[in-house]
């Protein structure tokens, strides 16, 4: 193992343990997920529409949301007792920082996701058995880029007085792709769709996620150095 992927362990398993110790992270956008459930169950009239036909905009809404909630706190804690001055003047390459923070935020978002899914399916009465390994791709292929942009611009906004209020504002736009191919994919797949179906909206995640780390890893530096 080269010493660059034993550094982005090093930062993936040092916040992985603190969230672990904590839970303030996880028990946040958890509690956001089964609310939302919850209050989107009550609030549709099924008279009116079908729960399965908005059950995957609202599915990707809510980890977007809900992932703001965590994903936006990355760098919080180190931030609050100067930890993070010490990450950055280690010998690891900011772009191992980066991975290593990205990948540990994927872990607890896809968590999260999976959270959410399971919710709406609950209250939805949908069924996830005829694509649920495609289903769990998707939302893993979405999750991926979603943290690599979140916790980008979550170092960006960190050292603003507006940070929690600025991040959306940053990050909303660029997850135009997501949100479109995401819930364009899950809709198909939640309706009983063949795979094949979706394969164009799969590509389209994967390039997204794939950029969005690509620039992730390639802009961080210059994010932390100012």
């Amino acid at each position: 193992m080269s010493v660059y992927v034993r550094q982005v362990i090093a930062i993936l398993t040092k916040d992985l343990r603190l969230e672990l110790r904590t839970r303030e992270r996880l028990a946040a956008m958890g509690a956001f997920a089964i609310l939302a459930g919850v209050l989107f169950n009550f609030s549709i009239d099924t008279t009116v529409v079908r729960p399965q036909d908005v059950a995957a905009g609202l599915v990707w809404m809510t980890i977007v949301f809900g992932g703001l909630l965590g994903v936006g706190r990355t760098f919080a804690l180190e931030a609050q007792d100067g930890a993070i001055q010490g990450i950055l003047m280690s010998p690891a390459p900011k772009d191992a920082v980066f991975l290593g923070k990205m990948l540990a935020n994927f872990v607890l978002l896809y968590a999260i996701s999976l959270l959410v899914l399971g919710v709406f399916a609950l209250f939805f009465s949908v069924d996830l058995g005829a694509n649920l390994g495609a289903l769990l791709f998707t939302l893993g292929l979405g999750s991926l880029g979603f943290v690599a942009l979140a916790t980008l611009f979550s170092a960006v906004t960190e050292g603003t007085h507006m940070g929690d209020t600025l991040l959306p504002i940053l990050v909303f736009p660029l997850l135009v792709p997501m949100v479109i191919f995401g819930a364009g994919a899950t809709g198909r797949l939640l309706a009983g769709r063949p795979v094949v179906e979706v394969a164009g909206n799969l590509r389209m995640l994967g390039a997204f996620a794939l950029m969005a780390v690509a620039a992730g890893a390639g802009l961080f530096r210059y994010v932390v150095e100012e």
